[in-house]
């Protein structure tokens, strides 16, 4: 449920073990410092996206962080008291997606040496937000906008862009592509993974995290084992799965939406590009 308080509404949706979406609004009617204090002394990862205006939290040690609008910031939470500063009659708008020990456990496999020790605030840095990341955090910031399903898949897709620079799942072209049984369960996870979730908005940091393999080895792989990239797997299963749908009866807006395409035109397009003819053939042979 959100809280509120006099000028300022947060909210707050777990949409896994140790990973929290969090939605604030701050619109203060003159200068406002509101305490904090996390008691957990288990570091939580939060990504900050400044969505409208410019907030700061200073945490009692000294540490500074801004927060503003069109960048996104990183850090690192433990065990820390501090406050939250707001300008008088300025709108704050920000989402924040933050990642828990168990979380950062499940996706970076062992972040002890990578994550800071101490206690308080450590900032991991700022930089502008990536247009690529720009439609998932708007999609996340509107309540209504997707399903609980299509939520976890873009915040999950926003992590594991981010934690590129924190752990294995930043992978390296120059690292070694030796196929373990692991290796090898954690792709054939992925691409049932892609087929079964076909009708979503999938990326390959989604991918990555989910199965937790890093890029690379993921896109190395599918080329290896399946002869191909996972783009393409995913296009090949996609457009199968809807000449299917077609033959069997469905309209072309419903075998678009069946295999993720929010767009008919667009799903239209692809598969004529793919089959070489347009999907209305399967309506027009069927009438006939």
């Amino acid at each position: 449920m959100p809280r509120f308080t006099e000028e300022c509404r947060i909210e707050r949706l777990p949409l896994d073990d140790g990973l929290t979406l969090v939605r604030s609004f701050c619109c203060p009617a003159k200068d406002l410092s509101e305490k904090t204090d996390q008691a957990d002394a288990r570091p939580t990862l939060v990504i900050t996206f400044g969505l409208a205006g410019e907030s700061v939290y200073v945490e009692r040690g000294g540490t500074r962080l801004r927060f503003r609008q069109g960048r996104t910031t990183l850090s690192i939470f433990a065990c820390c008291q501090g406050e939250r500063q707001f300008a008088a009659n300025t709108p704050v708008r920000q989402l924040r997606l933050a990642v828990g020990e168990t979380a950062l456990r499940r996706y970076l496999g062992t972040p002890d040496a990578l994550l800071p020790q101490r206690k308080g605030v450590c900032a991991l840095g700022e930089r502008a937000t990536s247009p690529w990341c720009l439609p998932l955090v708007r999609s996340l910031a509107d309540p209504g906008a997707v399903s609980h399903l299509d939520a976890h898949i873009a915040a999950l897709s926003l992590v594991g862009e981010h934690l590129r620079v924190l752990g294995p799942l930043a992978g390296s072209p120059s690292s070694s592509a030796r196929w373990t049984p692991a290796d090898m369960e954690k792709l054939r996870q992925a691409h049932d993974l892609m087929y079964s979730q076909m009708d979503r908005a999938l990326t390959i940091p989604y991918l990555c995290i989910s199965v937790g393999v890093n890029e690379f080895k993921l896109k190395r792989g599918f080329r290896e084992i399946y002869g191909t990239t996972p783009y393409q797997a995913l296009l090949d299963m996609r457009m199968q799965r809807a000449r299917q749908l077609l033959e069997a009866g469905s309209q072309v807006a419903q075998a678009a939406y069946a295999v993720g395409y929010a767009h008919p035109a667009n799903f239209s397009t692809a598969f004529e590009r793919y089959f070489g003819f347009r999907p209305k053939f399967f309506c027009t042979r069927r009438r006939n």
